[in-house]
């Protein structure tokens, strides 16, 4: 290693082990890399070998100066090609990722260049605790929305309110979740429906409930925090943020401000734990401009098979083209999503479906028309850099906070019943296409892509709030 590398700030990034938080916090250290840092990108060995088989071992050797080490999970070994459930691997990483974790990185304080800053997922906090241990810098990216963020933040408010865990499930039915929250810092038009779905729980020692809400709150108490939003997108939730936190930087979206990355051969390497189909791309080439259907549900998204049925039937009975997304573990306790015959007779000539895609270009590809989507943040930043406007149905977290406000503050989309049915497939899909409704959803997709542009441009405010990130979060003002 020559002297120039020695001497270079060395940021080991830790992400959350499901492709939702690798893919920003990829995104964010090659970033960071083409700043002059050398990187260690930190994977659980689960994912590591997923990596290994959808990109190939050459994936994963890095470059001197870029580098992939792994920590157990904590759960029982498994070669299983599926997104982990995720409560357990929640409860697992708190309890025991920290060892492994701190282990590695005093290896890595030892080495040429030392480790000089820690940059932890947000709901991964024992990065910033092994990072106190050994005196290290650290901070934590947010992958998330803020909007997602600040309601994770009122777990412990609807608690201390009486609300959470709801005292029976008659709160689903009963016109519970229809109660508007009036005392929401930075939020306003928003009812408990649109909160993180993970209060909607009888049990006071839910997993879920009991990990999101803290590690929000721990956040509040690291050194610094980026989000991989803009100021615009969301400024009136980062104002009620910015009052109560350490220092936050919106450096997004970082699928934009990564275009500042020189081409390069590394800059090709994706971070996807699926093996993606290219071939959509070019069925999408022969598709006139706005006339497909873009349908997927995000990586960890689970439905019923009779939801995945009317899902299939509304699609096919809208006839438009269609290209959607159907991981084999789509289906809740099946290895295999299975679609009838007489669904691919029906849809021969005008849909594609697939089991991954590369999504970013399927989604600036002009042959897209709308996004049927799960609202996942990742889902939600990259149809906002494309223009695409939205249908939502969100299954589970902060999707419900996304999709109220995709539908209301941002006004992009519009909300499939979550209890969906065909018919109400047909109908939303025909509005988005070529209704008025339509129309205006697609106008205002197009003006925040070009706000968000404008956010990452040199000079943007974005840009700068990422220039700032490195001088005072991760060069310490050095």
């Amino acid at each position: 290693m020559n002297s120039v590398e020695t001497t270079k700030p060395h940021a080991v990034c830790v992400p959350f082990p499901a492709q939702g938080h690798v893919t920003p916090m990829m995104q964010l250290a090659k970033l960071l890399h083409s700043r002059g840092f050398y990187i260690t990108f930190v994977n659980t060995e689960f994912n590591h070998r997923r990596f290994i088989r959808s990109r190939g071992t050459d994936a994963v050797h890095g470059l001197p100066d870029f580098r992939f080490e792994t920590i157990p999970d904590g759960l029982p070994p498994s070669d299983c090609d599926a997104t982990q459930d995720v409560s357990p691997l929640c409860d697992s990483t708190r309890k025991n990722c920290l060892a492994p974790f701190l282990e590695l990185l005093g290896k890595l304080k030892s080495q040429v260049p030392p480790v000089t800053c820690v940059v932890s997922d947000g709901t991964m906090g024992f990065g910033v605790r092994a990072a106190e241990v050994l005196d290290i810098p650290a901070v934590q990216l947010w992958t998330a929305s803020a909007c997602g963020f600040i309601g994770y933040l009122q777990f412990s408010e609807l608690s201390k309110r009486g609300i959470v865990p709801f005292k029976d499930e008659s709160y689903l039915i009963d016109g519970t979740l229809e109660t508007p929250l009036d005392w929401v810092p930075g939020m306003s038009n928003v009812r408990i429906r649109d909160i993180p779905s993970f209060i909607r729980t009888t049990n006071p020692d839910d997993i879920m409930l009991n990990f999101l809400g803290p590690e929000a709150q721990n956040c509040l108490k690291s050194p610094a925090i980026a989000f991989n939003t803009f100021d615009e997108f969301e400024h009136e939730v980062l104002e009620a943020i910015v009052a109560k936190s350490p220092p936050i930087y919106t450096i997004g979206p970082l699928s934009l401000l990564s275009r500042h990355v020189p081409e390069t051969k590394f800059k090709s390497i994706k971070s996807s734990l699926w093996k993606e189909d290219f071939d959509c791309i070019n069925w999408l080439n022969g598709k006139p401009e706005n006339s497909v259907v873009y349908v997927n549900y995000g990586s960890i998204t689970v439905m019923s098979k009779e939801h995945l049925l009317e899902f299939a039937w509304g699609l096919a009975s809208c006839e438009y083209h269609f290209l959607w997304i159907v991981r084999p573990d789509v289906v809740m306790g099946l290895d295999s999503a299975i679609l009838p015959e007489e669904f691919y007779d029906e849809i021969k000539d005008r849909g594609m479906i697939t089991s991954w895609c590369p999504q970013d270009q399927v989604l600036r590809h002009p042959a897209v028309g709308v996004f049927l989507t799960h609202c996942g943040w990742n889902s939600t930043v990259e149809t906002i850099c494309a223009g695409v406007p939205v249908i939502c149905w969100p299954f589970f977290a902060e999707q419900q906070t996304n999709c109220r406000y995709a539908c209301t503050t941002w006004g992009i989309g519009v909300e499939v019943d979550p209890d969906v049915k065909r018919s109400n497939i047909k109908v939303l899909v025909k509005e988005m296409m070529e209704g008025d409704k339509g129309k205006q959803r697609r106008e205002k997709a197009l003006e925040w892509k070009k706000k968000a542009e404008a956010a990452t441009d040199i000079g943007g405010s974005s840009y700068q709030n990422f220039d700032r990130f490195i001088k005072e979060a991760l060069l310490m003002g050095k």
